[in-house]
Formats: C-alpha cells, sequence, structure tokens
C-alpha cells in the first residue's frame, strides 16, 4: 500500500522501531524485550495468548505505561514518553459509554492537541473533524450520543477522533471484538483505507482465521516477541505453536 498521500516518502522516513521494550508491574515482568520495525501504509497484527503483553505493548507504544528499558523511534528520533503522532483506541469495555457526549464532541476532542492552551478554533478545526467523519462513513450521526451507537459505529468514532488528531500511527486494542461480521469488513475496508493514505495501523487480535485477510505484519507475541514479518513469512504454524502451547514466562 502506498502512503504517500499521507506522509511522503514514509517507508523511508516514517519508520517505528520497538526495541528491547520491557515493562514491569510491581515487580511483575508483563513484557520483555519485545521488539519490531515497521512503517507508514501497513496493517499490522499483534497475537498472542491471553496474557501475552499484547494491550501492554499498545500501551507502551503510547506512553500510557512506562518502560523499565527498551527504545521506541519515530522517523528516526527516539520517542520518551507520548508522541502526538501516535493515538490509542482502548478495548471497547474499558470506555464508558455513558459519558455524555455526541459523535462530533467526540471527533472535536481530537483536535484539542492540535489547538494548544490559548489558540481558538479555526476553521481548518471544523474541516478536520468533517473529513475525519466522512473518512469513517459517520455521517448522519453527528448529533447522536456515543451510548446510541452500534458496536462498529462506537469504533468509527473514536478513529475519527484519532484521524482528527492528525495521528499518524493508530493503535488498536481489539478493534474488531464484539462486532458482527458486517461491522467487521466495514471496519476492515476502513482500515484499510487510512494504511493506504499512509497511516500505520498496529491492532492486537484475536481470530487467527481472519488475520491474512486483514492484516499486511504480523506480530506473534508472548511476552517477547516470537516472530514478526509479513504475513506470509511469520504467520506460520510453528511460530503459533511456540506462543501459544507455552504460558505466557
Amino acid at each position: 500500500m502506498s502512503g504517500e498521500a499521507h506522509c511522503g516518502h514514509c517507508a523511508h522516513h516514517h519508520e517505528l522501531e520497538v526495541s528491547g521494550v520491557t515493562v514491569r508491574y510491581r515487580g511483575h515482568v508483563a513484557l520483555e524485550d519485545a521488539g519490531f520495525a515497521t512503517s507508514c501504509g501497513n496493517c499490522v497484527a499483534l497475537v498472542g495468548p491471553n496474557g501475552a503483553g499484547k494491550s501492554t505493548l499498545l500501551k507502551a507504544i503510547a506512553g500510557l505505561v512506562p518502560r523499565s528499558a527498551g527504545t521506541i523511534r519515530w522517523r528516526g528520533t527516539g520517542v520518551r514518553r507520548w508522541h502526538r503522532e501516535f493515538s490509542y483506541l482502548p478495548q471497547r469495555e474499558e470506555v464508558d459509554w455513558s459519558f455524555p457526549v455526541t459523535v462530533r464532541g467526540l471527533v472535536e476532542m481530537g483536535r484539542y492537541s492540535q489547538l494548544g492552551w490559548w489558540r481558538r478554533w479555526r476553521a481548518v478545526d471544523d474541516e478536520q473533524v468533517e473529513r475525519a467523519m466522512e473518512v469513517m462513513n459517520l455521517g448522519g450521526l453527528e448529533k447522536r450520543q456515543i451510548s446510541e451507537l452500534s458496536g462498529g459505529q462506537q469504533q468509527r468514532a473514536f478513529i475519527a477522533r484519532a484521524i482528527a488528531s492528525e495521528a499518524h500511527v493508530l493503535l488498536l486494542d481489539e478493534p474488531f471484538t464484539g462486532l458482527d461480521r458486517p461491522a467487521q469488513d466495514n471496519l476492515s475496508g476502513l482500515l484499510r483505507r487510512l494504511a493506504g493514505e499512509g497511516r500505520l495501523v498496529i491492532a492486537s487480535h484475536h481470530d487467527l482465521n481472519t488475520v491474512p485477510a486483514l492484516f499486511d505484519e504480523v506480530l506473534i507475541l508472548n511476552r517477547r516477541t516470537v516472530a514478526f514479518g509479513t504475513v506470509a513469512e511469520a504467520f506460520k504454524p510453528a511460530a503459533l505453536e511456540a506462543a501459544y502451547r507455552a504460558r505466557p514466562a
């Protein structure tokens, strides 16, 4: 997929490099020496057994949990904590869907990082919000409360917020969970469109049967990196067996 529409010569300049990342919670090792490298224009699946560290890795990249060791580099520059071009979407059960906000209000939140402390809302902010909702097929839902949306619509609204923020890297935690097949197919097509525009989409995913249809690259994880590469290269029975047969260390 070409990334030139969104971020220029992404394959060379817009690379994400994760090396030796270790995360500990109260002495417990949740992730150890995990690493991979990819670039704009790809859809990357994170797969592994429960407790393998998939959510932890996404949160570490997003800067939501501290690293005990390891480095994250984006466009050749080290990321210490948080980067404005990264956007994280949690699992649906972690979101308070009763929060009183409309679809448009939610998507507008994505612009706050661009406004800063004292800048006023501008025409360009409206334009970015409108475009984000259009990309994610949210027309006609602007005034709906998020609690009134279907699961697929809720996921699309949160991804639209990330698009409005002008994020290059979308970090999605189980985005397809709980969606019926039409909603999964719809979301898959939209994520591929985003990657085709030059964004990097990284998503934890539990349905191994759908990985080849949904993703370009795969990281197989069990606290450590078991395998990484294109789906054709890395999504092999031996690597999957190595990850799933052993308990997370």
